[in-house]
């Protein structure tokens, strides 16, 4: 049997914007920010992460990697041979992208990964199209797309399962938003196109559903809503709300804004900042009782490490498991077979795998295991 080659490409820059707020890294100029805020680099530990899980493999399969930070570094890091594609560079472009990618099709790839958001995901869908079966590590901020396994540890078992108990391909949905209005609080979502994922439904992240405000809906937030200012909400406390239409009904009804897409910090009932980062977050709390409050993404039910990564693992080990608030509408929740995290950090996911309670209206809360 011939021996499996799988391509490697690691977006360095994915990710960087989200726990300093900035909501992406699309653009030079949003980079130079974010590093300047102190943004440190993502998509190489998570690349290391993958390799890891993956090395037990390294004499059945051929890797091909992009140079530099783009795969050749990190494959290096785990003593993981490889291949070296393209030329090493001290910044990479969408350009360098989708020049690796067109030579590992060359090279007859059977398997091409990348490390990256949504706006990497695009760029090798321009490249790849369906042609090539793909998968996704999650390392940006705006994971819209479906492209994705949830994590670097279940990436490593969709390739191990795909190339030795050939798992079907599915054509699923590559999505980007427009991150310049993303950052301005308008969720701006657009299908791109489609590409071919291994695909293993309990460890592959679906497409991000949309909001559904209908009336229903919204009387359905302004209960949980109700609900948590009436029973749930303690004075002198910090609360640490997540992104979302239904955070955002708390708020509504104290007379506060919220910023849509960002975090904000709540204290006796008025806003203390909007739109946040990890930092920000941090010194507030530090000595002071405060709580997380997160909704699930819709379609894919994660709490963490999807479009709020400013509520790092740094922040919830400094809140505490106990303080996690999680609240969701009806329709949300019944379109979701459990929550999800993807904190960075492998122990503290761990620690949050289990069961959660969600408040879903007044007075009414469901159990849901968290994966």
């Amino acid at each position: 049997m011939p021996m499996k080659r799988i391509g490697l490409i690691v977006n360095p820059i994915a990710g960087m914007g989200g726990a300093v707020g900035l909501k992406g890294t699309d653009g030079e100029e949003i980079l130079d920010k974010a590093i300047s805020l102190g943004a440190k680099p993502i998509s190489p530990e998570r690349a290391e992460r993958f390799l890891s899980c993956i090395r037990h493999l390294s004499g059945k399969i051929s890797l091909l990697v992009g140079a530099g930070w783009m795969g050749e570094f990190e494959a290096k890091n785990v003593g993981f041979k490889h291949i070296v594609i393209g030329q090493k560079k001290d910044k990479t472009t969408a350009k360098d992208t989708k020049e690796i990618a067109e030579k590992m099709m060359g090279e007859g790839i059977d398997l091409l990964v990348f490390c990256g958001g949504d706006g990497t995901a695009r760029d090798i869908m321009d490249v790849v199209g369906i042609r090539l079966p793909v998968l996704g590590i999650p390392s940006g901020v705006k994971m819209h797309s479906a492209v994705f396994a949830i994590n670097p540890e279940s990436a490593a078992a969709i390739v191990s399962r795909f190339l030795w108990e050939e798992l079907p391909l599915k054509e699923v949905e590559v999505m980007d938003v427009d991150e310049e209005s993303f950052r301005e609080g308008r969720l701006s979502a657009k299908l791109y196109g489609y590409m071919r994922v291994p695909y293993e439904p309990e460890i592959i992240q679906g497409v991000k559903e949309a909001s559904v405000l209908t009336e229903d809906e919204l009387y359905n937030q302004l209960a949980v809503a109700t609900y948590f200012i009436e029973r749930i909400m303690k004075p002198d406390t910090i609360y640490i709300l997540g992104p979302g239409t239904t955070t955002r009904a708390i708020t509504a009804l104290l007379s506060e804004n919220k910023t849509l897409l960002g975090v904000d910090l709540l204290f006796n009932g008025k806003i203390m900042k909007n739109d946040v980062n990890e930092n920000e977050i941090l010194g507030a709390i530090h000595g002071k009782r405060a709580k997380i409050v997160v909704t699930p993404i819709g379609g894919q039910g994660f709490i963490f490490g999807r479009g709020n990564q400013q509520i790092s693992s740094k922040v919830i080990r400094e809140v505490g498991l106990e303080n996690i608030i999680v609240i969701a509408t009806r329709h949300k929740i019944k379109g979701l077979k459990s929550l999800r995290v993807d904190t960075g950090d492998p122990d503290l996911d761990q620690r949050l795998k289990g069961y959660m309670r969600v408040i879903i209206d007044y007075g009414e809360e469901y159990v849901m295991p968290v994966r």
